[in-house]
């Protein structure tokens, strides 16, 4: 119950999409913030008993124990698959994934490629962080050239490692991906267009016109190495420039 202190204003307050847990998320970690732009969402179009996640492993393995909705775990990289079937089996339900770039960039790569194929009527949410934050901050097929992780601890090397993997790019192109953007959540003006583009995705789903996908670069202090304001920074100068924010594709026509 809200706690409202006589002459204060109330600016904010948590939505009941979200339990009382706890966040467990390192200080300076966008996944909060995407975590509640989510919910928020969900709360304000008033479809919280309506709403399915899938969360697989990696930091999103945790999003059912603060996201008061039905969740469905998945095996790593298996979450497209997962909110494939329980999407065709439900077809009335908003059903989205919650997805690290290792998860979805790299073990599932097949499984997201041919979702958005097929254009499954689902929305794909895309951490970008560059890293394995979890599991020790190794090398993930979004990390950059000459940026240094566990795995590659003098910067990672095209030579012998390739590319960074500009996944929402390569997805975009695909005739069953509807609604493609990229957005990040380290200000408050991102994080307004970031609310923004959730809003877009779930009442696109209700047109059943294909796959919405959202990718939002990220920070990870603790896998960087950085502060939280240091990794803000690090992020603008380093990731925005491969990785630049905006919407990538648009519905051109909506009936």
């Amino acid at each position: 119950m809200t706690q409202v202190i006589e002459g204060m204003e109330l600016v904010y307050e948590k939505p009941q999409t979200m339990t009382d847990a706890y966040l467990h998320y390192c200080p300076g970690c966008g996944h909060s913030v995407a975590h509640r732009l989510l919910m928020e969402v969900v709360q304000e179009m008033g479809i919280q008993d309506r709403t399915v996640g899938v969360a697989p492993v990696g930091c999103s393995v945790f999003a059912y124990n603060y996201m008061n909705i039905d969740m469905q775990e998945a095996a790593h990289g298996r979450a497209c698959a997962v909110a494939t079937g329980v999407k065709r089996v439900m077809p009335d339900k908003f059903i989205f994934t919650y997805q690290g770039d290792g998860d979805l960039a790299a073990i599932g790569t097949a499984e997201t490629v041919h979702t958005i194929n097929r254009g499954e009527n689902i929305l794909i949410v895309f951490i970008n962080n560059g890293v394995y934050g979890m599991t020790g901050g190794q090398m993930a097929p979004t990390t950059l050239i000459g940026m240094k992780t566990t795995t590659s601890p003098y910067g990672r090397e095209q030579a012998t490692m390739g590319y960074p993997l500009k996944i929402t790019e390569m997805i975009s192109v695909l005739p069953g991906a509807f609604y493609v953007t990229r957005q990040a959540v380290h200000t408050a003006a991102a994080v307004r267009k970031t609310k923004k583009a959730f809003e877009k995705a779930f009442e696109y789903q209700k047109l059943n016109r294909g796959t919405c996908f959202i990718e939002i670069v990220s920070n990870c202090p603790s896998g960087w190495k950085m502060t939280p304001v240091e990794s803000n920074e690090w992020m603008e100068k380093n990731m925005f420039p491969l990785y630049p924010l905006g919407d990538i594709k648009v519905p051109t026509q909506l009936n």
